[in-house]
């Protein structure tokens, strides 16, 4: 009702006769403007609060307790024969919202029993180590090492890490198709841009089981995307939506890092102990736990 007498108001005021009527008219067109401007901020906190529940709801995506999966990498390269490697991924989530990973590298010789281990804290802070079988010993991976290539991929140590939603402020911007699937894009930015390598990030969210099917990395162009991430595969394993083949693309080298997954496991209960600096400088200490 209040809409309607406003807007009839103003009507009236932009039929006035008379000189009166031109400044009414005048008066009319700012108000306007100013309703305008109103309702597109109305509407980009609208699409600013859409956004951060997508983003929450895909980072609270049911992922089981803790989960081990055996995965190739590939790394390829035009005129150049492809890297392959094999790894074992150790992932666990505690009640309070900290997330550990240890990736242990199992071939070939050359990469044998390195690993990384990650530790995620429930406040969005994040602590990695890194074992090199070369140098024996676990070293710390510099925090300020966001953008370091995890040994030669196209992953960043920033990449592996578990990065909470309210790290970023995010926005819809539409719907778009990947493959046959209709897709929410979501905008992701850095609150701190000094917590991040990417002053954007830009996901193609599937609806249905809240796995981004595409995302474009932005590093130092906030309209031209470095790399690009590609979900080829999906399934559900044991009820929880799973990756099992994805390429990420460096888009200015052509340069590719494939990851296929041979077999999963949720839900295991795996140790506390997995995750420590003494696990990942002594590799016999996970062994058992490989499926």
């Amino acid at each position: 009702m209040a809409a309607t007498v406003w807007f009839s108001w103003l009507g009236s005021l932009w039929t006035a006769p008379g000189g009166a009527g031109a400044k009414q008219r005048a008066a009319v067109r700012r108000a306007m403007g100013l309703v305008f401007l109103i309702a597109l901020l109305l509407s980009s906190a609208v699409l600013a609060d859409d956004g951060a529940k997508l983003a929450q709801r895909v980072h609270d995506r049911p992922d089981g307790k803790d989960s081990t999966s055996v995965v190739t990498m590939s790394l390829t390269e035009e005129g150049k024969p492809a890297r392959i490697r094999g790894m074992v991924v150790f992932r666990a989530s505690a009640a309070g919202g900290q997330v550990s990973t240890l990736i242990r590298f199992t071939d070939p010789a050359d990469i044998q029993g390195t690993g990384l281990l990650t530790i995620d804290g429930a406040d969005g802070m994040s602590n990695q180590w890194i074992y090199l079988p070369a140098m024996q010993r676990v070293r710390r991976v510099d925090s300020n090492r966001k953008g370091g290539r995890f040994v030669n991929s196209d992953y960043y140590f920033e990449d592996l890490r578990d990065r909470k939603p309210t790290m970023d402020a995010h926005r819809l911007l539409g719907r778009e198709r990947v493959g046959d699937t209709d897709c929410e894009m979501l905008e992701s930015v850095p609150v701190d841009a000094s917590n991040s390598v990417y002053v954007r990030r830009v996901s193609w969210i599937d609806p249905k089981s809240l796995l981004p099917l595409r995302i474009d990395f932005f590093e130092r162009n906030a309209d031209q995307p470095s790399k690009r991430l590609l979900v080829v595969k999906r399934e559900q394993i044991q009820g929880y939506w799973t990756v099992m083949d994805s390429t990420l693309n460096d888009l200015a080298s052509g340069h590719q890092t494939r990851l296929t997954v041979g077999r999963v496991l949720y839900d295991r209960n795996l140790p506390e102990s997995l995750f420590t600096s003494r696990a990942l400088a002594e590799e016999r200490m996970e062994r058992e736990f490989r499926p």
